[in-house]
């Protein structure tokens, strides 16, 4: 073999080997930092979609619920007539939204603003066949009763019992028992404010001014009416791998802003709706 076969078969020498290796580690971290910034993109839109999925579903159900308060219908409905329904109509009207120590048999029962920053609880009544939980309370398929349904935050789940409001107020006895239902996991912060309108005198249905839960009562005394509800409702994604960059700051309605982790992703959701029954009541009783 003579010495040109020689040469030509020589290996890399260290240099080119270094410069090799090097380049391949540069490649190989500039693929790890792709895959790790996809992982976490991913994760972080898999974050979004769960929270707007959830924001939309709880949305919809509490507007479609929430637009019913105050509701009690003489003519059309098919309102079980064991009490007297003139006077239950009366105090429902004027009663949409429940304070504390407005029933007989639960004095403690009623909307309330959490001081604190923890969430408001809801407490509304309509006329229905079925509370919040699919409850008819004993009364005949297609009958209508006093609806009572709390909506509140226990732990990180948004709830609701249902309860007979003839039963709340001492009118008959109970045979059946209130149920509770979860109606959504993984909420941070359920807030709400009440519109109330001018005096019954002066109003046109319209909420002049928004106020918490422990307010409503000195109102209604003065002859102002809920007439709107205002709601917030702060949600975390379920994946605790969100890595977010800085920690971001969340206010809800009245309430002071709070500074959330960065391992899940918050999002709030807000609305204003008008109780169209109440604007109708109100607006009658002038």
């Amino acid at each position: 073999m003579n010495s040109n076969q020689l040469g030509s078969q020589r290996g890399f020498s260290l240099v080119e080997l270094m410069i090799t290796l090097t380049l391949g580690l540069v490649i190989s971290g500039a693929v790890i930092q792709v895959l790790v910034s996809s992982s976490v993109t991913n994760k972080l839109n898999q974050a979004v979609s769960q929270v707007q999925e959830s924001g939309r579903f709880i949305m919809g159900r509490l507007s479609a619920e929430f637009y019913e308060i105050g509701r009690y219908d003489q003519v059309t409905a098919n309102i079980d007539a064991s009490v007297d329904v003139v006077a239950e109509a009366a105090y429902l009207e004027n009663h949409p939204i429940a304070v504390v120590g407005d029933f007989a048999t639960n004095a403690t029962l009623g909307s309330v603003q959490t001081a604190s920053g923890g969430s408001d609880k809801l407490v509304v009544s309509l006329l229905a066949k079925e509370d919040c939980t699919g409850n008819s309370h004993g009364y005949a398929v297609g009958s209508e009763f006093h609806v009572v349904n709390h909506y509140f935050v226990t732990g990180s789940t948004l709830k609701c019992t249902g309860y007979d409001g003839r039963v709340l107020r001492g009118l008959k006895a109970q045979t059946v028992s209130p149920l509770s239902v979860t109606l959504l996991d993984n909420v941070e912060s359920f807030q709400v404010q009440f519109g109330v309108s001018d005096t019954i005198t002066n109003s046109r249905g319209q909420a002049i001014s928004y106020v918490t839960a422990d307010e409503v009562a000195g109102l209604r005394a003065l002859n102002q009416q809920v007439v709107s509800l205002r709601w917030a409702i702060m949600l975390k994604s379920y994946q605790n791998e969100v890595r977010q960059t800085q920690a971001q700051k969340y206010a809800l309605l009245n309430e002071a802003s709070k500074t959330m982790d960065t391992a899940h992703y918050y999002q709030v959701f807000s609305k204003t709706l008008a109780l169209r029954n109440m604007k109708n009541f109100v607006r009658s009783s002038q």
